[in-house]
């Protein structure tokens, strides 16, 4: 169904749901800071979306992380786009379809990220526990190259040193602390941003707008249609390359636009529920 051609009465450039929705992400962005200063609070470990067996870990998170953002530059340009994207729709929808639209895709993508991290850590435990069955310093240096490769350089004195001694039991007690404490590092590591929810729209309006042009970089004309494509391939691309350096949920992203596009089939095959 596309609607290039349709322009609803009374369009508004700032609609309620969407303003509202800039605003809160504003406040919470500033309070963050104003919190985190004044009281020294971390609201990210609060409100953030930590892995279900971190003991950060709070089911009201898979709702409240949207409305955290990392920076400024991760909030501006989720903010631009949600403005960008989102009165268009929320003008063709309606303001309660829209941020009924907007929930389930942030939520969708939260869901997406904690199964793509819960696959993640079964590897990993499954590594850790070969290690723990038979733990050796080069057994450990592969282990943290493999999973923790940011964390190498930290541990290598603690692996020359146990070089020297492969069968001190001390050592071997330390490694499955390291070990341990690296994996709990890395559940408590939380996901922020609207960004799920902001793909979500982003393929909304482009399987509603196929045809209408977007403009890269201000000055490269492409079909809505195709922007959506090699956006959603990029992002596959970067889940599977996964970069060691990497902090972006690229399969969160992804999480928003499969969620979104079987919403969007579902409203357009039972219009009652539109």
């Amino acid at each position: 169904m596309a609607y290039e051609q349709y322009r609803p009465t009374g369009f508004r450039v700032l609609p309620p749901v969407v303003k509202n929705l800039i605003i809160i992400n504003a406040l919470m962005f500033l309070g963050t800071y104003a919190v985190g200063y004044t009281f020294d609070i971390n609201l990210v470990d609060y409100l953030g979306l930590h892995y279900v067996e971190s003991g950060k870990f709070n089911p009201f998170q898979y709702i409240s992380y949207m409305f955290m953002h990392g920076g400024f530059s991760h909030i501006f340009f989720n903010m631009f786009a949600l403005w960008m994207f989102g009165n268009v729709l929320e003008n063709v929808w309606g303001g309660k379809r829209f941020l009924t639209y907007y929930l389930i895709t942030g939520i969708g993508a939260a869901l997406i990220q904690t199964f793509v991290t819960w696959l993640s850590f079964r590897g990993i435990q499954a590594d850790a526990n070969t290690y723990f069955a038979s733990p050796g310093p080069d057994a450990f240096i592969a282990f943290v190259r493999e999973h923790f490769p940011l964390y190498y350089n930290q541990i290598s004195g603690f692996a020359a040193s146990w070089n020297l001694n492969p069968s001190d039991s001390s050592m071997i007690h330390e490694s499955f602390s390291y070990i341990n404490d690296l994996i709990a590092l890395k559940m408590d590591i939380p996901t922020v941003g609207a960004s799920g929810a902001i793909f979500g729209v982003l393929l909304a309006f482009g399987m509603m707008f196929p045809n209408s042009l977007l403009y890269v970089f201000f000055a490269i004309p492409i079909k809505a249609k195709y922007f959506v494509m090699i956006y959603g391939a990029l992002e596959i691309y970067l889940g599977i390359a996964n970069n060691p350096g990497d902090n972006v949920a690229h399969f969160a992203h992804l999480g928003g636009m499969i969620f979104g596009f079987f919403l969007i089939r579902y409203w357009t095959k039972h219009p009652r529920y539109r």
